[in-house]
């Protein structure tokens, strides 16, 4: 009896140890944090104010759940405290919550409290990672080998058909002269041809043709002075250097920046006016580093020290996260300049046409360096308000008037210029 009841507990026993292992290597493996995810979890909630290895809004947090393990003895769970209630625990007297406080100014870390203890540990999984150094990229290994093997191939060509065009002009020489030799030996005379009067000698005996080519030079020259006086103030293709790079290729184009962030007045103003620099340091107090592609004039480094150009205007210092008071103005160059008696206004354009930027500033988002796309011209202007029609339709600001004109031109659609849009009165003061 004793052995039964022995066995039925050494079973109950190693089944209940059983268990608690299951369990115990379960809570484990739900506590493996994935980096992946970790990446995504921390871009969204926590890259605004914190990096990996620098120092932010926050403090940098490569090896974080590491360092405070080994210099203030503390583990994930107070991590995951801290993480979901910050001001909890520096009202809770905590030393090392306190010091973090107090060292950052006073400024509560934004609490999280719905991120669950699996999301943590991904978040820690993912700043546990060492970091990646990239390799310089050096244009001269990129495509260098097929590109000077293709360089070489085609020299090769041209070297050997100029050394075939040589020897054939050698060979017709050559022919030449044996068969004048042989004429010389049969004693056959070769006709010799009368120079006749030089061409330049009788073009000038020629008054007809002296006429139309002189009818021929003045109208050619009339048509180039026009065409360079019809040039004077129109700046088409200018691409001035700017005291600080701005790339709007990748700005509006690689991260996908709507040109209405940074131009605003465009919407309510006749100018788009220029962004103040606040408006760059809105991500630039994070974005501190060019982590896209570069190229051989645009490199890391060169894009790097724009921003810490556009720092120093704005008066930022990044080391202790704050304004130092000393900003700069910069002197940007105006690119787009229209006379004074010609009057546009952006917001009729923007807000009211729903014209896009690009219909006449060009294709911004593959600018690297800004330039202005169309001629900006009188007859440029007419041409699109003659072409362009008016979108009325759910448009409350044109109701009456294209009820109007419609009934007046018996069209359902209209164009600017139908509108008034070829007006002196409209474009001039």
């Amino acid at each position: 009896m004793k052995q039964v009841i022995y066995r039925k507990l050494t079973a109950n026993i190693l089944q209940l140890g059983f268990i608690l292992l299951l369990t115990f290597s379960t809570t484990l493996n739900a506590q493996e944090g994935d980096p992946a995810k970790g990446k995504s979890i921390f871009n969204t909630n926590c890259a605004s104010c914190h990096n990996l290895d620098r120092k932010m809004t926050g403090p940098a947090l490569r090896h974080v759940e590491q360092r405070l393990a080994d210099d203030h003895g503390l583990d994930r769970e107070w991590i995951a405290a801290w993480i979901r209630n910050s001001a909890g625990v520096v009202k809770s007297g905590d030393a090392y919550g306190n010091q973090i406080f107090n060292e950052y100014s006073g400024t509560p870390m934004t609490a999280f409290p719905q991120l669950t203890d699996q999301d943590i540990s991904d978040i820690l999984a993912y700043t546990a990672q060492e970091a990646v150094v990239k390799k310089p990229e050096t244009p001269e290994n990129t495509n260098s080998e097929g590109a000077a093997n293709g360089g070489t191939s085609n020299k090769i060509i041209l070297w050997a058909l100029a050394l075939l065009f040589a020897l054939l002009a050698f060979a017709l020489v050559l022919v030449r002269r044996t068969l004048n030799r042989f004429a010389e030996a049969k004693g056959i005379e070769i006709p010799q041809k009368d120079k006749g009067l030089p061409l330049w000698k009788a073009f000038v005996q020629n008054q007809f043709l002296v006429l139309v080519t002189a009818i021929f030079f003045l109208l050619t020259s009339g048509y180039f002075v026009y065409g360079y006086l019809m040039q004077v103030g129109v700046d088409q293709g200018y691409q001035p250097v700017q005291p600080i790079h701005f790339s709007h290729k990748i700005h509006a184009g690689d991260n996908g920046i709507d040109c209405k962030y940074c131009h605003s007045s465009a919407r309510v103003s006749k100018t788009s006016g220029i962004p103040s620099l606040n408006v760059c340091m809105n991500c630039h107090k994070s974005v501190v580093e060019y982590t896209g592609e570069t190229t051989a004039e645009y490199s890391k480094e060169f894009y790097d020290g724009e921003i810490q150009k556009l720092y120093a205007a704005a008066g930022w210092s990044d080391a202790d996260q704050k304004y130092t008071g000393q900003a700069q103005p910069v002197k940007w160059v105006r690119i787009h300049n229209l006379p004074d008696f010609a009057y546009f206004n952006h917001s009729q354009h923007v807000s009211v046409a729903g014209i896009q930027c690009q219909t006449c500033h060009g294709p911004v988002e593959e600018m690297e360096i800004m330039y202005q796309h169309a001629p900006l011209t009188m007859g440029w202007c007419i041409n699109c308000h003659r072409d362009t029609e008016v979108k009325v339709q759910d448009n409350g600001y044109y109701e009456k008037i294209h009820e109007q004109l419609s009934k007046k031109y018996g069209v359902e659609k209209l164009t600017a210029a139908q509108m008034g849009g070829l007006e002196c009165g409209k474009c001039h003061y």
